[in-house]
């Protein structure tokens, strides 16, 4: 690994930091990216890998503080996570078996998409005692396996910690608040990043020294990103749109670049 590399990788883990510490996810999903096009990592599948692990430390150092603040619904976002890590195991291996340019082709695709999404407003409202409990179970914890899979199988596929995949689906099978939403799915993006992480080491396809620098990184940007975010606090939806547009642009660019072959 050349020096411009070790540095270039430190400044792309800075960004997916700050992005998360700024607008509370998404940042993940220019990790791929950053990883290919900037750092110069010649294989797809060695970014995803090296990625992976880098999703996962960053989203377990944020679910600290979500824990810390009693937002976390645990029973709900573990089981939501179990689930997850069978469909990302299973993603992991499909992606693992496509071409490399095909799957960037596919995940700046789904880049433009969330970046979509992410223009939606979000609704605050949401059922604050929501839990999982005798009474609830037959109602949730079907949802929550069957939603908990299939975002896993889609995280594990890419590659990506699934943020704005896992919060509109804890959303959608417990009609939990927002806030709760959101420190739950970090327990969902640690476990399947690591699960992910976990299929692509196995096959020898990471970068274990760039995804220390990316972490390494992503630590820095982050402390930058929260402090930034509560001084902005009243702009959060702006920076929001901001950060879409930002997503759907790279993901044109990555879909670009897969159909020209480089």
């Amino acid at each position: 690994m050349s020096a411009a590399q070790a540095l270039l990788s430190i400044a792309s883990g800075s960004l997916v930091g700050f992005s998360l510490g700024l607008v509370g996810g998404g940042g993940s999903i220019l990790a791929v990216p950053l990883l290919v096009y900037v750092v110069g990592v010649p294989d797809p599948h060695v970014a995803i890998g090296t990625s992976a692990i880098a999703v996962a430390a960053s989203a377990a150092a944020n679910l600290l503080g979500h824990a810390r603040t009693g937002s976390v619904k645990w029973p709900c976002a573990l089981v939501f996570a179990a689930a997850g890590i069978v469909g990302a195991a299973a993603g992991a291996q499909l992606g693992k078996m496509m071409d490399g340019h095909r799957l960037l082709m596919l995940f700046g695709l789904l880049m433009v998409a969330i970046g979509l999404l992410m223009l939606r407003p979000r609704k605050s409202g949401g059922n604050a005692g929501v839990e999982l409990t005798r009474q609830t179970m037959p109602k949730l914890l079907p949802l929550l396996i069957g939603i908990g899979f299939a975002v896993g199988a889609l995280s594990g596929f890419f590659g990506i910690g699934g943020g704005f995949l896992i919060v509109p689906g804890l959303i959608g099978a417990t009609a939990m608040p927002m806030l709760n939403a959101v420190g739950s799915s970090l327990v969902a993006v640690t476990a399947f990043g690591l699960t992910t992480a976990a299929s692509y080491a196995a096959s020898g396809l990471v970068d274990w020294g760039l995804a220390l620098l990316f972490v390494v990184g992503g630590a820095f940007g982050g402390l930058l990103g929260i402090r930034l975010a509560h001084r902005l606090a009243g702009h959060k939806y702006a920076l929001t749109r901001v950060f879409s547009a930002i997503v759907i642009a790279v993901g044109i660019y990555v879909v670009i670049r897969s159909l020209l072959g480089h």
